[in-house]
């Protein structure tokens, strides 16, 4: 059973009642980890609110809907949310079946939403704007922990203040996407080109089809967006003979973004990587390797990109469209008022850190850390899922399930059960290390991961979206 919900709702003008009380725990993003940790405090009884700015549930990945995730059904679900729906009559799909973004909208989340244990305490359409304690900005020390936090937000075209005795910010980065500089800045030009720039996988084969047809198309980054946008583009040449792919990365080897190929503990992502190889070596995609981007210039109703290879500089002229997959960065604007700690370099939760920086290995195993890795100088805050990680480009689904697991253990006083993090998951079959690095990332350890967010474009169907995996 849940307690009784006293949600203390305020216009923005009010005055604050200052104490806790048995105020609910709120949740912002209802993703697949911001509803897990619903489900996980409704198992333990406990009371939340959940924010979603979107419109529905998973509303981040009905961009990538059609998209096929690497990872079957198995690693998909978390354990909580599972049983609530099994208790509800729901029909589990096949475990070793792999779900395209759709079908994880339609057939976990939103039924996972719509029980009664959820649905009444899912805000749609509400977007956080701010988040303090009640009465003190972050400078005042004395008495803050016994204050409930405020919950400063936009709904339904008005403003609201609500109240929580903790958060869970699971909003995610995706709609923070990395600008086309290397050097990490949006520039007014890189603004104005906005309409010629896509930030996602387009849907190349289908509804965007007419926009990228017979077009020369440069596309940047080297993850498994920019691999599926690709693949995808190459597709479209076969099909429409004027298309022209050009491929940038600053990656100095190709061979490294190539990923395990057969090694890969998951076929599909496995797959991936051997894919984009035929297609390179085929000679359908102009690839230039090493290449950083210095400036974006109009050309008429087309794009020069300006940049340099090994300090020499490398001029591409009449670009019709770009397709920016360098990733995305954590928004910490909300975050203003409240302490927390995070990585100078990766804007990730700063303990995590050590463990996920691609500067001293990407190949995705990452060491069991739960609730004391994720603990921020603000006492009962915290930051998991996508967010969590910052800049770095390895999250995983589950790894987020697991953070929010532990987490909820924590707010109700099970720390026994909250330093027992467990999860074993597929290897990636490569490991890159940093040359100063003096301890493998791929030394036995208790948990292993694969990547849950990245995803392959459906074999059997013709479309693209953005991809959950910058």
């Amino acid at each position: 059973m849940i307690k009784n919900i006293s949600v203390n709702k305020m216009s923005c003008c009010e005055t604050p009642v200052q104490e806790k009380g048995n105020l609910p725990v709120a949740i912002i993003g209802a993703g697949p980890v911001g509803l897990a940790a619903a489900a996980q405090l409704i198992s333990k009884g406990e009371p939340f609110m959940l924010f979603e700015a979107g419109d529905e549930v998973g509303a981040n990945i009905r961009k990538w809907e059609h998209v096929r995730l690497f990872s079957p059904w198995q690693y998909n679900i978390d354990k909580a949310a599972k049983e609530l729906l099994l208790s509800a009559n729901w029909v589990a799909p096949q475990n070793e079946k792999i779900p395209t973004g759709k079908e994880i909208v339609e057939h976990y989340l939103k039924p996972l939403a719509a029980l009664p244990e959820l649905s009444a305490n899912v805000h749609l359409n509400t977007k956080v704007t701010a988040i303090s304690r009640k009465g003190l900005s972050k400078v005042k020390t004395s008495g803050r922990e016994k204050l409930p936090f405020v919950i400063h937000v936009e709904q339904n075209g008005s403003s609201f203040i609500y109240e929580a005795r903790a958060v869970i910010d699971a909003s995610g980065t995706w709609s923070n996407p990395n600008p086309l500089r290397s050097d990490g800045i949006f520039t007014e030009e890189e603004k104005a080109l906005n309409s010629h720039i896509s930030y996602g996988i387009p849907a190349v084969l289908s509804k965007e089809r007419n926009r990228y047809s017979g077009k020369k198309v440069l596309v940047v980054g080297s993850g498994h967006s920019a691999i599926n946008t690709l693949l995808e583009l190459a597709q479209l040449q076969k099909e429409e003979s004027g298309t022209e792919i050009v491929w940038a990365i600053r990656k100095a080897n190709i061979e490294d973004v190539y990923g395990g190929r057969e090694l890969d503990g998951l076929q599909a992502r496995g797959e991936l990587g051997t894919r984009i190889q035929k297609v390179v070596e085929s000679g359908t995609v102009k690839v230039l390797t090493g290449f950083h981007i210095e400036e974006l210039r109009k050309q008429g109703e087309q794009i020069q990109v300006s940049g340099s290879i090994q300090n020499e500089r490398v001029v591409i002229d009449h670009i019709d469209e770009i397709v920016g997959n360098t990733g995305s960065r954590p928004d910490l604007s909300i975050v203003q008022e409240v302490r927390i700690l995070t990585d100078p370099s990766l804007d990730c939760v700063y303990e995590l850190a050590p463990l996920i920086d691609p500067n001293v290995h990407s190949c995705g195993t990452v060491r069991p850390h739960g609730e004391k890795e994720l603990r921020q100088p603000e006492k009962d805050f915290y930051i998991v899922g996508a967010k969590s990680y910052g800049r770095a480009p390895t999250f995983l689904m589950a790894t987020g399930y697991e953070q929010v697991r532990s987490i909820v253990a924590a707010l109700v006083g099970d720390m026994e059960s909250a330093q027992k993090v467990e999860l074993e998951l597929p290897e990636t079959g490569v490991c890159s290390l940093g040359a100063s690095s003096t301890d493998s990332c791929c030394e036995p350890v208790q948990m292993k991961e694969t990547s849950l967010d990245c995803c392959s474009p459906s074999k059997t169907e013709k479309a693209g979206s953005d991809s959950c995996c910058e």
